[in-house]
């Protein structure tokens, strides 16, 4: 009897363990370390010879483990194996992309790998370094809105969202005028022999003189509104430094601008994410390559709408 009860409880705990040892299905979301879905992208489980291909919203469904490793075998992507225990309570696992000069343009991208103080340097160089005129400014903004909580993570430790969007605020608007004011010092110094300098890959006689035009037909309050206006922001403050604006009034109307700007930005990031994703259950954090084409039309149309009209207007 007592060796029949021991067989039996030996063949149990071994269907029991082949039933367990079967993976179950488990529903992965594939992206890359800019929050981007990897899309249509084939998938190889290790050492089970499984695969799979991801959907438009990097999406699919695999018959592994946390134990188990997948690779990832899609252009531009490291083929190293990822272990599925690091997927995140969202089913988000994520997979190294490899750089390309493509990433320069996107705002995920400073925010991994400089964080907060890469980002106030990017703020200081677009409105002091006449060079920076490329920079992502206003989508690097919106995006800093939305992920406040990871960039205050790496420099502070403060919970509440509202002293995190706070401290952004103050820090970024800090550099942001800073840089204004070294674009302004420039101008002084060095801004009326910069009409005799020729294009080259970082300067456009073009920019200078849009920026002069601009400036001449709102006086002070071009220094307000060009930071709205990519390229524009840029050269403004080395326009108000060579026509010698009184260096009260540009303090003044620099540190309004300034801080309406990111102000505007950061708090537009944050709580329209928060709003979208409540109401409509649409996760922005997952789209950020249209919202960054979107703010980018809109915030140069103008420009281009100046440089349309002002060549129909000439001829």
């Amino acid at each position: 009897m007592t060796k029949k009860f021991l067989l039996y409880c030996f063949l149990f705990c071994c269907v029991a363990g082949k039933s367990f040892s079967q993976a179950a299905p488990l529903q992965v979301i594939i992206q890359n370390q800019y929050e981007g879905a990897v899309k249509e992208a084939a998938i190889t489980v290790v050492g089970r010879g499984e695969k799979y291909v991801t959907d438009e919203k990097g999406k699919l469904t695999l018959n592994a483990s946390a134990a188990d490793m997948i690779r990832i075998d899609h252009e531009g992507y490291d083929t190293a194996a990822v272990p599925l225990s690091t997927i995140s309570k969202y089913n988000i696992l994520k997979v190294k992309k490899n750089f390309t000069w493509k990433d320069l343009l996107t705002p995920m991208f400073y925010i991994i790998n400089g964080g907060l103080w890469l980002i106030l340097f990017i703020i200081f160089a677009e409105t002091g370094l006449f060079a920076g005129f490329f920079l992502p400014g206003d989508s690097l903004l919106f995006v800093a809105g939305i992920y406040n909580q990871e960039l205050i993570g790496t420099v502070f430790h403060i919970e509440n969202e509202y002293l995190q969007l706070m401290v952004l605020w103050l820090l970024i608007s800090a550099a942001g005028i800073l840089g204004n004011s070294v674009g302004y010092w420039f101008g002084r110094k060095v801004g009326p022999a910069m009409y005799s300098w020729k294009d080259n890959l970082l300067f456009k006689q073009k920019y200078l003189q849009e920026a002069h035009e601009f400036y001449e037909k709102h006086g002070g309050g071009a220094i307000i509104i060009a930071r709205f206006l990519p390229i524009v922001r840029t050269f403004a403050p080395i326009v108000a430094g060579i026509v010698e604006m009184d260096k009260k009034k540009f303090s003044f109307y620099n540190i309004v601008g300034c801080v309406a700007w990111v102000f505007s930005m950061l708090v537009a990031g944050h709580f329209l994410q928060k709003w979208i994703l409540s109401q409509f259950d649409f996760n922005l954090k997952e789209h950020l390559e249209v919202i960054v084409v979107g703010i980018v039309l809109v915030t140069t149309a103008p420009v281009f709408i100046k440089l349309v009209f002002g060549k129909k207007k000439k001829s």
